[in-house]
């Protein structure tokens, strides 16, 4: 009996850091999606928590084979998980929120089509930017640093330590609110010009009454519309990048502040 102590010890340990990276890799932004088949996403999720449970062992807390104490524990580091990919998902947020505005103002809000991602319909224009932004995520090696931050996250906040503090919550709002600014600023250089051009069109309709401006506009918005988003594509991904490229320390800051 004294034999089977320490495989269960393991295995609750393990539990626990599974806890953790599972539910980050079942919201992590791509692998996390629907385009990717459940029994993939669990494969994944075990190799991942294979990795990082050599490092996180150390500060895996030695429990007694409860089921309340374990669930707790469980429960605890699973939130946790859920919190980064959550995190990470607030900039594709914004960049369909960004991409909606733009395709409902340039008169493609009928024109859906299914996203495998979030496994529902959405407009051309933020499923074309969603694409943009997993292109980038990708090349940014934006998986891999969820990797470091799994690593890192054992030494700053060991299972077992979270605790729901005003200042976590209050840093989490206030990066959910960025997303409307976020989504604002990746659209704010379209819909600038499609306004321009709702005005031109009306003041047109005024000096010429017999102009047919309503079947004029959608071919002009459409046109406008894909010659901007080419031209400001740069500056959009420039935008996505530093994004990106600050999530590392959002997932640091809200992990000293749990």
């Amino acid at each position: 009996m004294d034999l089977l102590l320490p495989s269960v010890a393991h295995f609750q340990s393990f539990l626990v850091c599974f806890a953790r990276v599972g539910t980050l890799m079942a919201v992590l932004p791509v692998f996390g999606g629907g385009q990717v088949p459940a029994r993939v996403r669990i494969g994944l999720a075990v190799t991942m928590s294979l990795v990082v449970y050599p490092l996180a062992q150390p500060y895996i807390p030695r429990i007694s084979f409860e089921i309340v104490s374990l669930a707790l524990l469980v429960l605890s580091e699973a939130l946790i998980g859920l919190l980064f990919g959550f995190i990470a998902q607030f900039v594709f947020s914004a960049v369909e929120l960004g991409g909606t505005a733009i395709s409902y103002k340039m008169g493609f809000a009928a024109a859906n089509v299914f996203d495998p991602q979030t496994q529902r319909q959405v407009s051309v224009i933020p499923q074309f930017q969603n694409i943009l932004a997993i292109l980038i995520f990708l090349s940014l090696d934006m998986h891999h640093l969820f990797l470091r931050v799994l690593a890192e996250s054992y030494a700053v906040l060991a299972p077992g330590d979270a605790g729901l503090s005003q200042g976590a919550l209050g840093y989490v709002i206030g990066l959910s609110s960025s997303i409307f600014v976020l989504g604002i600023k990746l659209a704010a250089p379209v819909l600038a010009v499609l306004i321009l051009s709702s005005v031109v069109l009306g003041v047109m309709a005024r000096v010429f009454p017999q102009l047919n401006v309503f079947f004029l506009s959608f071919p002009l918005n459409i046109g406008i519309s894909l010659i901007v988003i080419g031209l400001t594509m740069n500056l959009v991904a420039a935008m996505l990048v530093r994004e990106f490229n600050g999530l590392g320390e959002h997932f640091l800051a809200v992990l000293r502040l749990l």
